[in-house]
């Protein structure tokens, strides 16, 4: 269980993300991929990837892990302002922190020799990384957008409404069962156990489309606190759903996983943050 210590301070400067964070949904986005879930929102990937080949994954799913840790550092506040933002912002991470974060998931999984370049904080090797991380986001994300933005916004929208009329701690009654609010702690469901205090910096909750089981934070207590949390589906409306596209479960689907590689299980979708 993750416990999340606030202070009437922290309450008052409590805040929703403005909408969907681009880079958490590109990270979050690859446990999807590594469960074969038939996305719709991946659908787009799915195709160019079977008509071109992976592409950047074997980038990306060296430093993000089907489960378990991934760096912090491919996450970063900047992200809520855009796409653009974000890479700058990975770009520029200081190079004791690309050093210390790789160091710590290379306690969990063998690393590809060119990461060494990153952890030295080489300018080629960054610019790659979030060339990989952009062209992805492109071809992946980008063309469901809308469909990410829209689900992502329903979900703030209730929340915000709660927050407006009631105040924070009303806001955070609206997230079970996942998490529980007994002020002053926000009991949240995590596969460790670990205790975040905020001590007057507030946090910022991030809807998010791609995430699924348990809420993510980051590792580094000393970053601005996050809370990632799954965004709610939107109640159905009755209406019947369109045809099925024809990855769905069908031939394109079935060609995709050699693609992708390893055998992605249900730990997948977990994303533990442990930092252990």
């Amino acid at each position: 269980m993750l416990r999340v210590h606030f202070t009437a301070q922290d309450l008052a400067r409590t805040s929703l993300a403005h909408g969907a964070d681009p880079l958490w949904e590109t990270v979050l986005s690859l446990h999807s991929l590594r469960l074969r879930r038939p996305e719709p929102a991946l659908a787009a990937w799915r195709r160019h990837a079977v008509r071109h080949g992976p592409g950047p994954l074997r980038t990306l799913f060296a430093l993000v892990p089907p489960y378990g840790y991934f760096p912090d550092f491919l996450t970063p506040s900047a992200s809520r302002y855009g796409v653009e933002p974000g890479l700058e912002a990975v770009m520029s991470t200081p190079r004791q922190r690309l050093r210390t974060e790789l160091t710590r998931l290379s306690g969990h999984r063998a690393l590809p020799g060119w990461a060494r370049g990153i952890g030295e904080g080489e300018p080629a090797a960054l610019r790659r990384l979030a060339r990989g991380l952009r062209t992805y986001h492109h071809l992946a994300l980008a063309p469901a957008w809308s469909r990410i933005a829209q689900r992502v916004g329903g979900d703030r929208e209730m929340r915000r409404h709660a927050l407006a009329g009631s105040g924070a701690e009303a806001m955070l009654e609206t997230f079970g069962p996942l998490m529980r609010w007994r002020a002053p702690v926000l009991e949240v469901d995590y596969p460790v156990e670990r205790e975040l205090r905020l001590q007057g910096r507030g946090l910022v909750l991030v809807p998010s489309y791609f995430s699924c089981g348990h809420p993510l934070t980051l590792v580094d207590d000393a970053l601005p606190p996050v809370l990632v949390y799954p965004a709610r589906e939107p109640e159905p409306d009755g209406q019947a759903e369109g045809p099925r596209p024809r990855w769905y479960g069908g031939e394109a689907l079935r060609e995709v996983p050699a693609l992708f590689g390893g055998r992605g299980g249900a730990r997948s979708a977990a994303g533990v943050r442990s930092g252990g």
